[in-house]
């Protein structure tokens, strides 16, 4: 495999799964070219006048959606680790004797591990998309057929809409769906909140399929997936568990260290001077995140101030921020527990929104350039700021992307993270996998302080004379290393097996396959 050294200093790969790449040249210096990509061209001829394009299972309808060797076929992820379909989906491809698929995922948890039986025989040839536990290990042991390419949110959408990524069957789990294909995820027993991560897969794929358990008489209000775009509609008895879309990163933190933390970012906000009226937020899904959100909000109450509108993944936190008043909208990519989605339901403020109009760097502008100040987690920063999200200091490949990378883009980026885990030091000297340039993030909150980027002289004036625990990055650092010692570098083989890409489509770092002998990793110095 050839590769090259990109404007990061990290050596990719030209070519990826076959296919030409292009490697990173820096924040803001690559433009696209060309026009966007298009689907074939349909006709009314081939579809029902009564709109009914009911077929009586999901076999049924990936036969005539043309299932077979080497395609690409499209999930998403909006039931995040309560997702019945997508196995099912490479279950019948395997009974059908179906070869070499390309799986390609708005992100994969560790439900959809029995597909590593599909990896195994080649059924599945490679995935494209968020890996988390099992699936992401597994790329890791450099077991996958091809590489794995990890993508943000945003830039799936760009890969799809510029053409990087066609694909030929996109299956889409709505849990509330009529006999014309217009869907949504607000209605119905199985209701996860809304669909945008299956926007650009409904509108770019050359065939597409609703699965759905609740069928309800044309026309489905709202419809969050339009039927002009569907070929064939399923009903099924169960596609899938909400009450699942609450999994590990979505649970507010109990730990004393990283309720502290969350305390001190929304310190910082206030004291810099970010929280106004009228300023908009958004926050991860990680238990400090979360935390944040609820100080937030006490600051607001206190200082009366009223936020224009806030950023989902939405949660019961910013619900309740919304029917408080604290914030006028919540703007909402994903939802993250139950009262998102009868939020999202019931609440014309609660707004479902989608990668294309939050996230894609090849649009007129997004919504993530536009938010005050994002908080979002981390594996490793480094003394140069950089950021690592999908490995982690072993080299292994335990999680996914999301919409991080394009928080990025935000005004005030803040990384809220403890100093180090399980005596594994957060803060290193380099990062192991390049995720986020230093150049786009702003401040490192740990329970051990604060550091700000130098280049960001306008925040470190605005606090200088505050009560604040400022610390340098390097200062973070040599605490961490005192407490646990220097870490070893993770012993990585010479494969790669996976590919990071950035928000524009270049390549940004490589994924090195983790050497066996090599997991559960000690640290040399630790107590």
């Amino acid at each position: 495999m050839k590769l090259v050294k990109n404007a990061a200093g990290r050596y990719v790969p030209v070519e990826i799964n076959g296919l030409k790449s292009e490697p990173f040249r820096g924040v803001g210096a690559y433009k696209p070219k060309g026009k966007k990509a298009a689907p074939k061209i349909s006709s009314c001829m081939d579809y029902p006048e009564d709109g009914n394009k009911i077929v009586p299972d999901l076999k049924t309808a990936l036969i005539k959606a043309g299932i077979r060797d080497g395609i690409t076929i499209s999930t998403h992820h909006h039931f995040r680790n309560g997702d019945f379909i997508a196995n099912r989906i490479f279950d019948i491809a395997a009974e059908l004797g179906i070869k070499n698929l390309r799986w390609f995922p708005s992100a994969a948890f560790e439900c959809h591990a029995p597909n590593i039986r599909h990896l195994d025989s080649g059924v599945i040839h490679h995935i494209e998309g968020s890996l988390n536990g099992s699936l992401g290990e597994y790329c890791s042991q450099g077991r996958m057929r091809g590489l794995g390419v990890l993508r943000s949110h945003g830039g799936r959408y760009q890969a799809i809409q510029d053409g990087e990524v066609h694909i030929d069957i996109a299956v889409i789990a709505a849990p509330t769906a009529d006999p014309f294909g217009n869907a949504n995820g607000v209605n119905g027993p199985s209701a996860c909140g809304g669909l945008g991560f299956a926007l650009a897969d409904s509108q770019y794929a050359d065939k597409v399929i609703v699965v759905t358990d609740n069928l309800v008489p044309f026309p489905c209000v709202p419809w969050q997936i339009q039927g002009n775009y569907v070929d064939y509609v399923v009903v099924m008895d169960k596609i899938g568990d909400p009450s699942k879309i609450v999994s590990g990163t979505t649970e507010i933190t109990r730990s004393p260290d990283r309720l502290y933390i969350a305390e001190l970012v929304a310190k910082f906000i206030k004291t810099a001077g970010i929280m106004r009226n009228g300023f908009s937020f958004q926050a991860g899904a990680g238990g400090t995140a979360l935390a944040f959100a609820v100080e937030l909000a006490k600051l607001m109450r206190k200082e009366n101030i009223k936020a224009r509108f806030v950023r989902g993944g939405s949660t019961k936190f910013l619900v309740e921020m919304l029917k408080e008043g604290l914030t006028d909208y919540i703007l909402d990519g994903q939802t993250f527990d139950l009262e998102g989605v009868k939020s999202m339901r019931d609440n014309p403020n609660h707004v479902h929104t989608s990668p294309f109009t939050s996230y894609n760097y090849h649009g007129k502008g997004n919504f993530a350039s536009m938010v005050d100040v994002v908080v979002l987690g981390a594996t490793e920063v480094d003394l140069s700021f950089n950021a690592n999200v999908v490995t982690h200091s072993d080299g292994r490949l335990l999680h996914g992307i999301g919409g991080w990378q394009n928080c990025l883009f935000s005004k005030c980026v803040i990384l809220a993270l403890p100093s180090f885990r399980d005596r594994i030091p957060v803060i290193v000297d380099e990062v192991t996998t390049l995720v986020g340039p230093g150049e786009l993030i702003d401040v490192v909150i740990t329970e051990r302080g604060i550091a700000i980027n130098p280049i960001r002289e306008d925040l470190i004036d605005a606090v200088k004379n505050s009560d604040l625990p400022l610390k340098s990055i390097e200062e973070l650092h040599r605490e961490v290393i005192r407490i646990c010692g220097k870490p070893q570098k993770p012993l990585l083989g010479d494969k790669i097996v996976a590919a990071v890409k950035w928000v524009d489509g270049t390549v940004l770092d490589s994924v090195k396959q983790v050497l066996k002998a090599q997991w559960g990793i000690k640290l040399p110095g630790a107590e």
